[in-house]
């Protein structure tokens, strides 16, 4: 009993217990239910472990919808295990005894505080909310005009579903970004959704009422909660992404000069960027919208370089101090192999951002992506990014990205 209170203490306080047990309990490869505890209860998601080609260890997937998300290392130490996602500064700790684990998730927010959850898996369980497969009365395939509220607070997004039976996948369209892979189920007349990718935990339920509407909760992370309504409309649809972060009247042009990870100040008037088609991502080594963009753009960037484009990223960071946050880009530069330079240009409150691009009308959201012309001229503001959890919405943000590149390409730089 001694040995299990000191087990569980060490998970409340969220201390390492490695060591603590001498069994070795071996880990079972394939497809766990993992669920994460919050206020909204359980918030499930799919757990993959594949044995390494080598016979070393392990490799672990996050599972939501079509993605697997790749966590960073699997460290197993007599009966305890340990996942790590590191660009998050996230991990997964508990004890693994046979086809049950049962321990925490946390994520750093800054020097020691953590945000921390319950965690539990069970192996070879492979359903999201219900083993029920009977079809549904319901069927909310389709877009949905959604407004989600927060005491006085509204905003308003477009929920995109697809449903197959039993099983529903889908995400959110925002102004400033999708909440990307959303997995679940529908259960009589209500909805179940949920996403887990390491810093960003999300459970949605809704029950569809009599007059054919959506009502429900959104669960976010320890304690966020927002009611939510949404009412089928195959015609709704955002502001447009390219309206929203503008110039301020009088500028033309984009300024700045901020460091590297390795102190050295990056600015646009450098030779690498002269008679350059430019791409400006702002974004944030915390943001998994920010993640989809990069991990879109660092190979495009490899394809596309020789053509005369360049790619710079301005990184909004927790903190603004070179020593905390350096680290945090260079596990995001590691993670996506990016070639181009990634810069830490301040803290990312958006209030704050904004100060340091004061042409720009604010900073409305991470990632925006900014498109300079070879001449030097802005010639596009892209607030957000639909990532490929939104199918058809990234397909189109792609193709437009590459029209306008192809575009600017082609037209003639300074003399």
């Amino acid at each position: 009993m001694k040995r299990i209170a000191v087990v569980w203490i060490g998970l409340l306080l969220g201390l390492p217990f490695f060591g603590l047990s001498q069994a070795v309990s071996p880990l079972k490869t394939g497809v766990w239910r993992a669920v994460v505890k919050n206020k909204g209860g359980e918030l499930p998601f799919g757990l993959e472990f594949t044995a390494n080609p080598d016979g070393k260890g392990y490799t672990a997937y996050a599972l939501n919808g079509a993605e697997r998300l790749r966590f960073d290392a699997v460290t197993l130490k007599g009966d305890s295990i340990r996942l790590t996602i590191d660009i998050f500064e996230a991990e997964i700790r508990a004890k693994l005894t046979g086809t049950t684990m049962q321990g925490f998730w946390r994520r750093r927010r800054v020097a020691q505080n953590y945000t921390s959850l319950p965690f539990e898996a069970r192996h070879g369980v492979q359903y999201r909310f219900t083993p029920k497969t009977e079809t549904p009365p319901i069927n909310v395939t389709g877009k949905w005009a959604t407004t989600f509220r927060s005491g006085s607070d509204s905003a308003v997004a477009v929920g995109v579903f697809d449903q197959k039976g039993s099983k529903l996948t889908g995400t959110f369209l925002t102004t400033t970004g999708d909440y990307r892979y959303l997995d679940g189920n529908v259960v009589g007349d209500s909805l179940f959704l949920s996403t887990f990718d390491g810093t960003h935990l999300y459970l949605f339920k809704a029950r569809r009422k009599p007059d054919n509407t959506l009502e429900g909760g959104f669960w976010s992370g320890e304690s966020g909660y927002e009611s939510w309504t949404a009412t089928f409309d195959p015609t709704a649809k955002l502001p447009d992404a390219t309206t929203l972060t503008y110039l301020k009247p009088g500028y033309k042009t984009l300024e700045f000069s901020f460091p590297d990870v390795n102190g050295k100040p990056v600015s646009l008037s450098d030779a690498r960027f002269k008679n350059k088609v430019v791409v400006v991502q702002i974004l944030g080594s915390w943001c998994p919208n920010c993640m989809d963009e990069t991990n879109f753009l660092s190979p495009w960037y490899k394809k596309n370089k020789a053509r005369g484009v360049e790619i710079v990223g301005l990184a909004y960071e927790k903190s603004a101090e070179l020593a905390e946050s350096a680290p945090k880009i260079q596990r995001l530069i590691d993670r996506f192999k990016i070639d181009y330079p990634v810069l830490l240009a301040g803290t990312n409150v958006k209030s704050e951002a904004s100060k340091t691009l004061p042409m720009l009308n604010q900073v409305v959201g991470f990632p925006t992506t900014i498109i300079i012309d070879r001449k030097g001229q802005v010639r596009q503001i892209h607030t957000g990014f639909s990532g490929p959890g939104t199918g058809k919405y990234y397909d189109e943000f792609v193709e437009d990205f590459n029209r306008l590149i192809d575009k600017l390409v082609s037209e003639p730089g300074l003399r």
